[in-house]
């Protein structure tokens, strides 16, 4: 179904912290993926690696229209070009071969045949220039946030549209990732690129993936897609909560329950989607492509070889992504010293689901982190709010123009309304902390990547933004590449603390989640009242498959099942 060397991937992590990470991991078979939400970034990055590999390099600056789009597409030319020849060394190098298929499963069919070759001293042959032509670099993925889609005022195209249009136009064959819930007008935008349409019955070269937190979703997405001709290549599930970055918390739907929904539905889905593409790809007179089964990806929170494997085996997924632990990775990942070090020090307590980004979004947050320190000294200092120098995430429309949440400008104005109304003192401060609780994410969360490379500028704050998921806790220390690999496939585990399971830890998120909301129900509220009973439903369905599939699935580990159902049995009664 998948011709991927490696179970797992890199999903985009922030803004900088996976901008480069193709170039530093896809020389040894592995995806990551690259967020296109800082064309400033990216500019700087390009000049920087031109520099390094000695490319030519003339700037795309803002005077030249369509600049974003171009430097987008540029950048991606640039990475693509790095990583075949970085490839080109594993296939010349004794060494870099070795590391190679030394950081495969072992129970790869090529790693296991690399080895025979080896051991039989054979120094060149057919047989391993055969082998050699069956390897191939990881996927370079691009990220688009749908959601970030603010209409430039000068190219009068919008940030989406324009960073679609870069990867578009780019030199890559890989995927492109939708995340944040669907954008029609970016869709729309699709079928005007050929690249992601088959070609003389061959496959799409630019595939799509979607980001989606349960079936219904998926099929939602999926169908505005088929109906256009363009087929989802995979689906990346992603827990509700326990992941990085923002939070988009379902109804109570666990992880587990929505991973066997797929695991059932998968055949009728295909079959479903399948008839409506074929349907379209008729009606643009495209030569028929019958397209491969989607692919199913599983992400958030997943922190052990066990863990990994039993989704795989369990549910029958092609791959899972490992985020937040590849922080802690300099080898993959760009995060400056400062940063890094908070990370491996994070405790439970240090990562919290917090209200700080300006999208009106549950956000994972570092409580110590250098953002969150700048912004409390600028409330003390009464200047509370951010230069906002990328306006990306010009959301809110409630003045003349569109500003941050985050701005300095958005907050002025509004703590100045606030004033005017004479609240009483509580209600001042928790409307008060409602407005400068929100922080710069767009420019902070390039910062660790400018910082780590010597490119801030006075464009730039100068304090770094990071949104760890929960499961960093669990992870103490800086790692090398070979160490973490090992750890996801279960040669050496890098774990020194006592962990939850991943589904244990998720659900504790949840229960935790939905006692806040229970706060927020007004007594005659019918509309919230039955949201609530809907997510105590939920969460009971989910304890109740938990339970299942531990007594099932763990009967051999009878200490682990007899704390296991203890534990799910506690959240039962904390949510009755």
């Amino acid at each position: 179904m998948t011709n991927t060397l490696h179970t797992f991937h890199i999903p985009v992590m922030g803004v900088g912290f996976t901008l480069d990470s193709p170039i530093k991991v896809a020389k040894y078979g592995i995806d990551s993926c690259i967020s296109l939400v800082q064309d400033h970034v990216v500019e700087k990055a390009r000049a920087m690696y031109s520099k390094k590999y000695k490319f030519d390099y003339t700037e795309i600056t803002q005077k030249i229209k369509g600049y974003r789009h171009k430097r987008i597409t540029a950048y991606l030319n640039m990475v693509n070009k790095i990583v075949n020849l970085e490839f080109e060394k594993v296939l010349t190098n004794d060494e870099e071969q070795r590391k190679y298929f030394s950081l495969l499963p072992n129970n790869n069919s090529l790693k296991l045949n690399y080895m025979v070759l080896k051991n039989l001293n054979v120094e060149r042959n057919f047989d391993l220039e055969e082998l050699l032509r069956q390897i191939k670099p990881g996927s370079i993925d691009v990220n688009i946030m749908s959601k970030l889609d603010r209409v430039d005022e000068k190219s009068g195209i919008s940030d989406a549209l324009a960073a679609l249009k870069g990867y578009a136009e780019s030199d890559l064959e890989s995927s492109i990732v939708f995340s944040a819930g669907i954008n029609p007008r970016l869709i729309a935008y699709i079928e005007t690129f050929q690249d992601f349409f088959p070609q003389k019955g061959k496959a799409p070269k630019k595939k799509i993936v979607l980001k989606v937190s349960d079936v219904r979703s998926a099929t939602i997405q999926a169908k505005m897609l088929v109906k256009k001709g363009l087929w989802p290549h995979e689906f990346r599930i992603e827990s509700g909560l326990n992941c990085g970055g923002h939070a988009f918390a379902t109804q109570g739907l666990l992880l587990g329950p929505v991973l066997e929904a797929f695991k059932q539905g998968r055949g009728m889905l295909y079959n479903e989607l399948r008839e409506i593409y074929l349907n379209a790809l008729e009606e643009k007179e495209i030569e028929e492509w019958l397209p491969s089964m989607f692919l199913i990806a599983v992400q958030g929170g997943v922190g052990t070889a066990e863990e990994h494997e039993f989704l795989q085996k369990e549910y029958g997924f092609e791959k899972v992504g490992w985020g937040s632990p590849f922080l802690l990775v300099p080898e993959a990942t760009s995060v400056d010293q400062a940063t890094i070090t908070k990370l491996a020090e994070a405790t439970e307590d240090d990562i919290y689901l917090s209200n700080s980004s300006p999208m009106g979004i549950s956000y994972n947050n570092l409580r110590n982190s250098e953002a969150e320190k700048l912004r409390l000294e600028r409330i003390k200092k009464g200047k509370p709010g951010s230069p906002c120098f990328r306006k990306h995430v010009v959301l809110s429309t409630e003045y003349e123009k569109p500003m941050c949440a985050a701005s300095r400008e958005y907050q002025k104005r509004k703590i100045a309304d606030l004033e005017q109304q004479q609240l009483p003192e509580s209600e001042y401060k928790e409307a008060f902390e409602r407005i400068v609780e929100k922080e710069c994410i767009c420019d902070g969360l390039a910062i660790s990547f400018l910082r780590l490379n010597n490119m801030l500028g006075k464009d730039n704050i100068q304090s770094a933004s990071v949104c760890p998921g929960p499961n960093l806790a669990y992870y103490d220390r800086i790692y090398s590449l070979r160490e973490m690999i090992d750890h996801i496939y279960g040669r050496k585990s890098v774990l020194k603390l006592n962990r939850p399971h991943m589904f244990i830890k998720e659900l504790d998120l949840y229960v935790t989640h939905f006692k806040n909301e229970l706060k927020k129900v007004a007594e005659n509220d019918v509309r919230a009242t039955k949201y609530i009973n809907g997510f105590r439903t939920n969460l009971m369905d989910g304890i109740q498959y938990y339970e299942d599939l531990f007594k099932d699935k763990l009967s051999q580990i009878e200490t682990l099942k007899q704390t296991v159902m203890a534990t799910l049995n506690g959240y039962r009664l904390a949510i009755s």
